[in-house]
Order: structure tokens, then sequence, then C-alpha cells
């Protein structure tokens, strides 16, 4: 079986870079475009050498258009507007669409799930394997325990993240959501400060922290009448993001046009 053909975009940022060297790395994927927006000091400079990969041939361009030909999927650690941009071009184009963007409004996921009527979409808050094993762990143990244990999410990220809570922190938030048959959109807090109250039954709390180098810590905190139950996942390498990324545009090769999800492609939604 041939090569699946893959583009990057925001080739020249770290998950970028990080995706092209996975890709050189991975069996059965190959890069065929690295592509940048228009204005971005990266154009024009070969991908593999930003990659640390030594020269590949896969010049940095801002055309994503013209590569969607000669692709068949297009990896996406970017922005919101982008990404939505991104998904519209491989609904036309017929590609496979992995999404690892976070940050994303409620227009911006309607907009993608318009799109996977004629694309194959894959998204997540999070690629790593692990992370979303976490999700479907939190799931069950929030299923399982019921209200009387309160539950708290706590994330921190490097001091360069844009977003908050992260969209991991927000993916377990929505399983443990899940979990309790409640919709997260009202039972979610963000922020304390002052004289707040009591904790309400059933709120389901975040904590941000921010600093350093720090790739990613998540953890899913159940609080309950003299005991506690933590999930932890640290991730100590973006390859790990990666690897999900490319395992999530293979398993989507030659898939139904539709909004899947890491669930979907490690077949876990029954945990």
């Amino acid at each position: 079986m041939a090569d699946m053909r893959l583009i990057v975009a925001g080739a020249g940022g770290r998950m970028g870079r990080t995706l092209i060297k996975a890709i050189a790395e991975t069996e059965g994927t190959t890069l065929v475009g690295a592509v940048e927006g228009p204005r971005s000091p990266f154009i024009g400079q070969d991908s593999g050498v930003l990659a640390g990969l030594g020269e590949n041939g896969i010049l940095i361009a801002s055309d994503v258009k013209a590569r969607s030909s000669k692709a068949d999927g297009i990896i996406d650690f970017t922005t919101p507007q982008a990404t939505v941009a991104l998904a519209a071009l491989a609904a036309q184009a017929g590609i496979i669409h992995v999404i690892g963007t976070t940050g994303l409004g409620s227009e911006e996921e309607a907009k993608l799930k318009d799109a996977a009527k004629s694309a194959v979409i894959v998204k997540s808050g999070n690629m790593s394997l692990g992370v979303n094993l976490l999700a479907a762990l939190a799931k069950r143990v929030a299923k399982s325990l019921g209200e009387d244990f309160d539950i708290e999410i706590l994330e921190m990220h490097h001091n360069k993240k844009v977003d908050a809570p992260s969209g991991t922190a927000l993916l377990l938030g929505r399983a443990a959501a899940e979990g309790r048959q409640v919709a997260l959109d009202m039972r979610s807090v963000r922020a304390r400060d002052g004289v707040t109250g009591a904790r309400k039954v059933g709120d389901i709390g975040f904590a941000t922290l921010r600093g350093g180098t720090v790739v990613g810590e998540h953890s899913v905190i159940f609080a309950g009448p003299g005991e506690r139950l933590e999930l932890s996942h640290r991730a100590e390498d973006r390859m790990i993001f990666a690897r999900g990324a490319l395992r999530a545009a293979l398993w989507a090769h030659g898939k139904k046009p539709g909004l899947y999800s890491m669930v979907d492609v490690l077949d876990i939604g029954d945990i």
C-alpha cells in the first residue's frame, strides 16, 4: 500500500516541526507539503532543516490549496481561524483533516461540523493516546462515584500558551460531565476569587497554572467524604501528540465523511 501523503499546517512552529520529524520516522506516511501563513518568516525555508532532519526538499509555502491535490490529508495544530479555513479546504479537496488546534469557540465548532459533511475530520483537544484513555477513565469514574464526589481539573502548561483552560482540560471536563449526564457548560466553574460561598454540588471546577517550559500536566481529582482519587497524565515530549495525530490520520484513511474523535480512533467508547 502506498504511503499516506500528508501536509503539515503551521510547519514552522514547535508542533509543526515535531510533526515533520514524526512523519519522517513513521512507516506508511510521507510529507508532501509544509505550510504557514503568508506573513510567516519561515516561508521558503526547507522544512526538514527546520525540523532538525537536514534538507528534505519540501519548502514551507503559504498556498495550501495548490498542495492539496497531491495529498491525502492535512494535520493541523494552528489557530481557530486557520483551522476553520483548512476544514473548508479539506471538504472541497476531499482530503482528511486531523485537528489538534485548541481554543475553538462555538461558532468555529459549528463550521467544523458543517465541513465534516464532506470531509473526514478527526478532532481532539489532545492527540496523546494516554490523555484520551485518561478521559475515558474520567468518564467511567464520574459515572460510578456520583455527586458525593466533587470533581476538580488541574492543568499546567508552558508560559507561552495563550488559551485557558487548555483544550485537554476541557476534554477531560466534558468526559466527566458525560459520565454524570450533565452539560459541562452548565456546571463548569472556571475561576474562584474572593468570597465565593460554599462549593455547589455537581460543579466541575478548573484550575490553571502557567510557567516555564511545561509541555502539559493534567489531573482529574475526585474528592469525596474522607477519600480522594486522582487520575493524572504528564506529557514529557511533544512527540506524543504528533504520534497520536499520525495514528488518527492513518485510521481515518478510507473512512466516510464525518466528525470523529480519538475515542473513535482508539475504540474506547465503551470503557
